[in-house]
C-alpha cells in the first residue's frame, strides 16, 4: 500500500512538473512569426504585445487583408488579432496631356524643317528644341520659331 501511495505521489508530482514546464511563447517569437506573414504587404505593419497581434497599415484589398487576419490566429500562442488595418484601392496614375497644342508643334517642326539634326518635342508639357546646330543656324532657327509667336519654349540646342 505503502508502495502505491508513493508511486501516486511521484506521478501526480511529475504531472505537475510537466505542465508547469510548458513553455509560453515569448511575444518576441510571436513578433518574429508575425512580421513574416505580413512581410509580402509593403505597407503593412504587425506589433505583437502579450499575445495581441496588432496589424497596422495599409492593404490592397479585403482579400488580402483577410489572409493577413486568418494567418496571424493560424501562429500557435497568439491568442487575438486587433485589427487597425484600412484597406484602400491602388489608384492607377494620372495619365496626363500634353499642355502643348499639336498644331503648334506642327508649326514649330514646319519652321525647322531644313535642320535635320533639330528635334521638336514635348518634354514634362513644354515644348522643346534639341539637337546639335552651328551657331548661324541657331540663329536662323530662333528667328524662325519667335516669327510664330508660340510663346515660351524650351532651346536645348546645343550649339558647336
Amino acid at each position: 500500500m505503502k508502495k502505491t501511495i508513493a508511486i501516486s505521489a511521484l506521478a501526480l508530482a511529475v504531472s505537475f512538473g510537466s505542465i508547469s514546464c510548458k513553455k509560453k511563447v515569448s511575444d518576441a517569437d510571436l513578433q518574429t512569426q508575425a512580421t513574416t506573414v505580413v512581410t509580402s504587404n509593403p505597407g503593412v505593419t504587425v506589433e505583437v504585445k502579450e499575445g495581441v497581434a496588432h496589424l497596422g497599415g495599409t492593404f490592397a484589398s479585403q482579400e488580402e487583408k483577410d489572409a493577413a487576419i486568418k494567418a496571424l490566429k493560424e501562429i500557435k500562442g497568439v491568442k487575438d488579432v486587433h485589427d487597425m488595418a484600412k484597406v484602400e484601392a491602388a489608384t492607377a496614375p494620372v495619365q496626363t496631356t500634353s499642355a502643348v497644342d499639336p498644331a503648334i508643334q506642327q508649326k514649330v517642326q514646319d519652321a525647322v524643317k531644313d535642320f535635320p539634326s533639330v528635334k521638336v518635342e514635348v518634354v514634362n508639357g513644354e515644348l522643346t528644341l534639341t539637337g546639335n546646330v552651328s551657331s548661324v543656324q541657331a540663329r536662323k532657327i530662333k528667328e524662325s520659331v519667335d516669327a510664330l509667336k508660340i510663346g515660351k519654349y524650351n532651346n536645348n540646342l546645343v550649339v558647336k
